[in-house]
């Protein structure tokens, strides 16, 4: 079943809590169903113009391939031709960078995910990660 527009809205909510705990700089969050579209999008304040078109990349990306966003980043580094041509097949793109995150609902089937970008990757996953579970989802670990 796929998230929810609350679901949604409450991730959002808790990954922007997070941010403003940890003192992040401004993130973007996107939040895609289990087929790429999106459900719910915020941007915080002072947050960059391409910020929509990377966290929804780094969703995307990670529901296209079944695997995290920092996943495909390390594919990226393995395989570089091969992720390279992937982004112009994907039609949400995809962003070879941790924050973007597969969410899963209590039977274990793919619920959408999340992607996060403004900050570090590692903040912007870390961010995605409160919101899932804020959500009453489970990361993925495909």
């Amino acid at each position: 079943m796929s998230m929810t527009l609350a679901q949604a809205n409450t991730l959002i909510a808790a990954a922007m809590a997070k941010a403003a705990e940890l003192k992040l700089k401004p993130l973007s969050v996107a939040v895609v169903d289990p087929g790429g579209h999106l459900i719910a999008f915020a941007r915080q304040d002072g947050a960059s113009n391409l910020r929509p078109q990377i966290a929804t990349g780094k969703a995307a990306g990670a529901l296209a391939l079944g695997v995290s966003s920092r996943r495909i980043g390390e594919m990226a580094a393995e395989r570089p031709a091969f992720v390279s041509a992937l982004g112009q097949l994907a039609p949400g793109g995809i962003v070879p960078a941790a924050g973007g995150v597969i969410a899963t609902g209590a039977n274990g089937a793919i619920a959408g995910a999340v992607g996060i970008t403004g900050d570090s990757s590692d903040n912007d996953e870390l961010c995605a990660i409160a919101g899932i579970a804020a959500a009453g989802l489970t990361v993925h670990r495909g």
